[in-house]
């Protein structure tokens, strides 16, 4: 790692392949937006300036993996590209069974349907929305426990994606061991801000689970963000080498999915790994049918060889530091407008909260949402809403249950945009808070039962 001390941040790369951005005025971007039903999902790529939606998938590829893929081994079953993306997994989780899958929510949807089930409860320290969506389309309960203090969005904390573990316990005993079918942690956590997991959090979960011989898995699509940050914030790391962090890590865990999309730096793709050759059995004979043969899962050999290379890469140091410094650089942006963010900002981007920023706006009328809309009306800026919109529901009795945030995620896409991007989206906060108290909530018009926040749609209010 550089002994780097000047002020500007230096992106660890060369640039030498661009591609145009979506120049708009308001008055189209207005219409386009209109016709979006008011969600940005719905918003044409090309409508769209800067892009912060989602950082899985939207990752620039280095030269080695885009040669990577020119020697992709196509063969349908036993691939060379397997093979190689196979010894990068078990060299990087010591995992021996490995399964590829298209992205993250296949490999979800794998094992919920194995482990999952009506009467069942899954524990994390928080679900992410595919995460939740698969765990209750399989009958299951999903019960989030983060840490003490994970909702003091304003105190900042080096560890706030922690797990409650005397709520893990209880919560165990509650429900019955036998019920309780896995406990997953996320690293980093993204629904509450991208905060990191600590070690000791993840060893002391370890030993919970392996008390009551629950296995423990790890959603580790941002494992090496979280590693980094390890190695910066808890005692006893700094001196170990990120991939040494990362592989104690998966130490403590009896599985892993990953959508390799976000910390493998890939367009598609990702992993289901475990030791448990009986479940991988039953994993992979799902895979055939829905995804394709154990060797490639859905995935061309091209993807599996980026994979490889992009599991070795995100271990380089260099990049680590920037990406940290670069998403902190946001943070420090958004706070000298006085806009309120989860503190301290994330691994992969900055969380708005939007509760505490437009306040005059009630959940039921998705201040998130709100706010996501007047960033792409004013900066053509594409962000996502966590809030009521994703996590809110109906009750039994009809009444509105907002969700426990309100939050606009800026996921920011790695080693895609410089400095000055950056700077752009500062100056259109800058606008946004001199008049926040200005802008209205908006009114659902139509939504799915599952994951209704990919394809409702909304209007302002009047």
């Amino acid at each position: 790692m550089h002994d780097w001390n000047w002020k500007t941040i230096i992106e660890p790369f060369k640039i030498k392949c661009v591609e145009p951005l979506g120049f708009t005025d308001r008055p189209e971007r207005e219409c386009v937006l209109r016709d979006a039903g008011f969600n940005l999902f719905n918003v044409p790529a090309d409508k769209i300036l800067i892009d912060l939606l989602t950082d899985s998938g939207t990752s620039a590829m280095s030269g080695e993996q885009w040669g990577g893929i020119m020697r992709g081994d196509e063969s349908y079953a036993g691939a060379r590209s397997f093979y190689a993306f196979e010894r990068a997994v078990r060299e990087l989780t010591g995992l021996r069974e490995v399964i590829p899958v298209h992205q993250g929510r296949a490999a979800e949807r794998i094992l919920f349907s194995i482990l999952g089930g009506p009467g069942k409860t899954v524990i994390a320290n928080t679900h992410f929305d595919t995460t939740r969506a698969n765990v209750e389309v399989s009958g299951a309960e999903a019960v989030d426990l983060p840490a003490a203090g994970a909702l003091r969005f304003d105190k900042p904390g080096p560890f706030k994606g922690d797990i409650d573990t005397a709520a893990l316990e209880a919560k165990i005993r509650e429900k019955g061991r036998e019920n309780v079918p896995l406990v997953v942690m996320t690293v980093t956590n993204n629904s509450l801000g991208g905060q990191p997991v600590s070690m000791r959090n993840l060893r002391e979960t370890a030993e919970i689970c392996r008390f009551h011989k629950i296995p423990l898995f790890l959603d580790c699509a941002r494992f090496a963000e979280n590693a980094y940050f390890i190695k910066l914030r808890e005692p006893g790391y700094a001196g170990r080498s990120v991939r040494e962090i990362a592989r104690e890590m998966f130490s403590y865990v009896d599985g892993c999915m990953m959508s390799a999309k976000k910390d493998a730096f890939v367009n598609i793709g990702g992993f289901f790994a475990v030791n448990d050759k009986a479940l991988a059995r039953r994993a992979r004979e799902i895979l055939i049918i829905g995804e394709g043969f154990s060797t490639y899962g859905g995935l061309a050999g091209r993807d599996l060889e980026a994979m490889a290379i992009g599991l070795g890469e995100i271990l380089e140091e260099e990049y680590l530091q920037y990406r940290i410094r670069s998403i902190e650089y946001l943070g420090e942006g958004l706070r000298r407008h006085g806009v309120p963010i989860v503190e301290p900002p994330g691994g992969h981007g900055v969380y708005v909260d939007a509760k505490r920023f437009l306040d005059h706006i009630a959940p039921e009328r998705y201040p998130g949402q709100a706010l996501v809309c007047e960033l792409y009306l004013t900066g053509g800026i594409r962000s996502c809403e966590i809030g009521s919109l994703m996590f809110g529901r109906r009750g039994k009795d009809g009444a509105f249950e907002p969700a426990p945030m309100e939050l606009v995620r800026l996921a920011v896409p790695r080693r895609v945009y410089t400095q000055s991007h950056i700077d752009f989206v500062v100056e259109v906060f800058g606008d946004i808070a001199s008049r926040a108290k200005s802008l209205k909530g908006m009114r659902l018009l139509e939504a799915s039962e599952v994951l209704s926040h990919f394809t409702a749609r909304l209007a302002p209010e009047a």
